[in-house]
């Protein structure tokens, strides 16, 4: 396979006119961290990233970073929290789920486009993006937004690249929004709740006057025994339903107290603070309970989005009728769920539970040869598969950039 290493944004450029002209797709990846996510590219040439790796500007005051595409998430995160700030959407760090190396960067996060827990509340990746600079599957270098929300004007086209998996153009900058960090959290544990009385309980939390950042559900919680020092929260395999706060020290601890008064129906909630609280939320965040180096590591990992009143009904069938096991973030409106090993991964019944409630269902890990006969991402239904396709011809009319990422039987 032949890899074109480039330099800068006139190198994208070039290779991505000489892919045109030759009629060759190519595959852009940084460091490939996420190349076990959709369907295998139809192409034998490889468009890297890694050499734009540069923190273009930083201005910690204006709460804006510029970064090129191929920088090191892991190391941009050093950065920003070296000045106490974050990315308010929490972006999931796909490697201990995949079984990669944690390689990921900023191009394939907003590529990507995979919030954490704390996207109940900030939103997710498109809404954090200023600003872009790309290249599209025409080969010419465009811009879209600026480095402040009122900047962006006409097309918002910072909207359309995130979560797009690279299938519209080649990004080379992004300017991002960073928010200070919380002086303080505060987690609210509730252990024995089923999913729908869990669901019931998040829904009043997040319903609730007391800013709840994080509400998620676990219901094994001894499979958290082996991660990372949180073995303490383990107890007979009971499930435990985890709620989080933030904000300045005094405000959080103020309204924990008062949100366990609102869930004591629920039960007797107890509490863990800041760096307990932080791992349990990583712990979410990257779905570690299912990694790939663990007990369910060879299992299928299903994505679902859906109305939060209805992930507790989706999860709990699934499980029961596969003998999976599942997570539920969001309130409930994302569940990850890791289903025994079979040929079709489970796609029908997962398909069919997602469809009958307005959600969409992403296979985030299977074997190539799973990933080879099923629909990795959810079908769309005609009129907007037509759109989607409209838009991404206006993008890339050769089909040049990801072919066939995002579906099979497309061919090079």
């Amino acid at each position: 396979m032949d890899t074109l290493k480039v330099r800068d944004a006139k190198d994208v450029e070039e290779v991505v006119r000489a892919a045109i002209a030759n009629e060759q797709p190519l595959e852009i990846i940084g460091h490939g961290s996420k190349r076990g996510i959709g369907h295998a590219m139809a192409t034998n040439a490889v468009l890297d990233l890694s050499a734009l790796n540069a923190v273009t500007a930083y201005e910690p005051n204006e709460l804006i970073v510029t970064l090129q595409a191929g920088a090191p998430l892991a190391d941009v995160l050093s950065l920003i929290d070296a000045k106490n700030q974050q990315f308010a959407f929490e972006p999931m760090n796909t490697a201990p789920l995949l079984g990669t190396p944690a390689l990921g960067t900023i191009g394939g996060m907003i590529a990507a486009g995979l919030a954490g827990p704390r996207r109940i509340r900030a939103g997710g990746a498109r809404d954090h993006l200023l600003g872009a600079h790309a290249v599209s599957g025409f080969g010419d270098s465009f811009k879209t937004g600026g480095k402040v929300v009122k900047n962006v004007t006409g097309y918002d086209l910072c909207k359309l690249l995130a979560g797009s998996w690279g299938t519209l153009s080649v990004m080379t900058e992004v300017t991002l929004k960073v928010m200070p960090k919380p002086e303080a959290e505060r987690t609210l544990l509730l252990r024995g709740l089923d999913d729908a009385v869990a669901n019931k309980a998040m829904t009043a939390a997040l319903g609730s006057p007391f800013d709840v950042s994080g509400a998620a559900h676990l219901p094994k919680s001894a499979f958290l025994a082996g991660t990372d020092g949180l073995g303490y929260l383990a107890g007979q395999g009971e499930p435990l339903t985890v709620l989080r706060l933030e904000g300045i020290t005094a405000s959080a601890a103020h309204r924990a107290n008062s949100l366990r008064e609102l869930l004591a129906p629920f039960g007797t909630a107890t509490l863990i603070e800041d760096a307990a609280s932080a791992a349990l939320w990583a712990t979410v965040r990257d779905v570690l309970p299912f990694a790939a180096g663990g007990a369910l590591g060879g299992w299928p990992v299903w994505r679902i989005v859906c109305p939060p009143a209805s992930g507790a009904a989706i999860g709990t069938v699934l499980a029961r009728e596969t003998g999976g096991d599942v997570i539920y973030d969001w309130g409930g409106g994302l569940i990850w769920a890791a289903l025994p090993p079979k040929d079709d991964a489970h796609a029908p019944a997962v398909r069919m539970r997602a469809n009958a409630v307005g959600g969409h269902a992403t296979l985030i890990r299977a074997a190539e040869d799973v990933r080879r006969d099923v629909d990795v991402f959810h079908p769309q239904a005609s009129g907007i598969a037509a759109l989607s396709e409209r838009v991404r011809v206006s993008f890339d009319p050769k089909t040049v950039l990801n072919r066939g990422r995002l579906s099979r039987g497309a061919v090079a």
